[in-house]
């Protein structure tokens, strides 16, 4: 039997004006359109009595509120369509079983807010409209860099139902030229070289407190880096310093202090400025960039209970910095120098030989790299002209992406959690961070970084402790500053 006001068929019923909803319909019917039926609510299970139905129209009825299961047992239902009625709340289980739905209309309501896992298990939902003419055209009221940005504008592929934020959290006073983050006795740890202050010092986390504070400096006058090396119960810090030479510090247990116990290549090393960790063969190796003439890179390898020369690199170019990478199974080493393009090695044959250069990368100051899909890029840091992006070909690295960064020493890549950022440093404007984006295949401005301001920044380092992710910024003309990383659902 049809009900009163409606016309049915076979397949189909249409009503207009019932001010109920019906209860006598067909448990065959594939679709149903209420037209203007004045209808109050949609409470759980109203439509239990219809599970063959494939399409629901709702059009100007007069119901505020969606309760949650209202579809319930509607698994073939592929067409829901609730629009100009007066809906201002819809529970998160609404739409719970709706195992088929692929279009779904709420256009023209008054929904200024959806809950938060609305959509969950709608995995065959291609096509949602939320769209409310009563609006105009309509604009965003954020995330702020899409502020006041028409609707119409908007590219949908950009919209995303997580964000990233850094936010301060901690100041460290003194400046600092580097910082290291690293774990030991399943700690972690962060060592900061700070040549003003003369120190390497080194932080930990404080549980009760919930902040970083210092737990044990080692006297390093003019130093530039501190690189630390855990073996087993050992510790390491090797101390770069421009004058009264390297030295290599060493903790043997975890119940003693640091104490130096060896000065580093000081006929090779005479004014470093970089230095990183590398294994090869299965022994841990240092590189050091030294910056004079007169000295040169150095790699120093263990030998016994010390560290000792194995190769000198790169004589007479005056390097900047030092990049450890691998690259088709082997591990490779880039040198920046103030003389030249940024050169590639290869470990071959036991010493480090010559692969090539990098072209269209003059003026480099700093190289860092990161891995994405599968690929090795590069961030260069030039201090005047455009910081560069590159990609490995497997023969040499390509351009791939250009950034303005007139006044940066540190374009330094990151991954924290699942985010891969690189953070462009600048001594004269606030200090930008961009996120990867996969799909893209390049860098997409995320943020600045302050308040506070980062006064000269020369190097970062993420650092995870208690499930809480961390960013240090190692300033040379201000203090080092500490944000936390947050990550925003913005599902609801």
């Amino acid at each position: 039997m049809c009900p009163p006001r409606c016309s049915c068929s076979k397949e189909s019923t249409l009503c207009e004006g019932s001010p109920e909803l019906p209860e006598s319909f067909s448990t065959t019917l594939l679709s149903l359109s209420l037209v203007r039926m004045g209808v109050s609510r949609l409470k759980a299970g109203s439509f239990l009595k219809m599970p063959s139905l494939h399409l629901l129209l709702f059009t100007s009825n007069t119901f505020s509120v969606i309760e949650g299961d209202a579809f319930i047992g509607l698994s073939y239902l592929q067409y829901l369509f609730i629009e100009d009625n007066k809906i201002g709340s819809i529970s998160k289980n609404a739409l719970r079983g709706l195992r088929s739905l692929t279009h779904l209309s709420l256009a023209n309501n008054h929904l200024e807010a959806l809950p938060r896992f609305l959509f969950r298990g709608l995995e065959t939902l291609t096509h949602v409209d939320l769209l409310n003419a009563s609006v105009g055209t309509g604009t965003c009221a954020g995330p702020p860099a899409l502020a006041q940005i028409q609707l119409s504008h908007l590219d949908p592929k950009k919209f995303k139902c997580r964000a990233t934020e850094l936010s301060w959290l901690q100041t460290v006073g003194e400046s600092a030229l580097s910082v290291e983050s690293f774990s030991y006795q399943g700690e972690p740890h962060v060592v900061l070289a700070q040549p003003f202050a003369g120190r390497c010092l080194i932080l930990g986390w404080d549980y009760s407190l919930q902040r970083f504070r210092p737990e044990e400096e080692l006297s390093a006058p003019s130093v530039v880096s501190c690189k630390p090396l855990v073996l087993g119960p050992r510790l390491f810090i090797l101390a770069a310093r421009l004058w009264g030479g390297s030295q290599l510090w060493a903790r043997s247990s975890p119940d003693l202090r640091l104490t130096p116990v060896q000065v580093l290549a000081p006929q090779r090393l005479l004014r470093p400025n970089d230095a990183e960790l590398l294994w090869l063969d299965g022994q841990p190796c240092f590189v050091v960039a030294d910056a004079s003439k007169a000295g040169s890179t150095t790699l120093l390898c263990r030998d016994g209970r010390g560290f000792y020369p194995r190769q000198s690199l790169h004589a007479w170019h005056r390097d900047t910095d030092a990049e450890t990478l691998e690259l088709d199974g082997r591990p490779h080493l880039l040198l920046a120098s103030a003389s030249q393009r940024p050169v590639l090695f290869h470990w071959f044959g036991g010493r480090f030989e010559r692969r090539t250069d990098i072209p269209e990368a003059e003026d480099v100051y700093a190289t860092k790299h990161f891995q994405a899909g599968g690929d090795v890029f590069l961030c260069l840091t030039r201090y005047i002209g455009d910081s560069m992006v590159m990609r490995w070909d497997g023969s040499m690295f390509r351009l791939l992406q250009q950034l303005p960064s007139r006044g940066s020493h540190v374009f330094q890549p990151l991954l924290i959690a699942r985010d891969q950022l690189a953070i462009l440093g600048s001594d004269f404007a606030f200090s930008q961070v961009f996120r990867f984006e996969p799909d893209k295949g390049i860098l997409e401005p995320l943020q600045e970084l302050g308040p506070p301001a980062l006064v000269a920044p020369r190097a970062f380092a993420q650092v995870t402790v208690a499930g809480r992710r961390f960013l240090f910024a190692a300033c040379f003309k201000g203090p080092t500053q500490i944000y936390q990383h947050h990550e925003l659902d913005l599902s609801a």
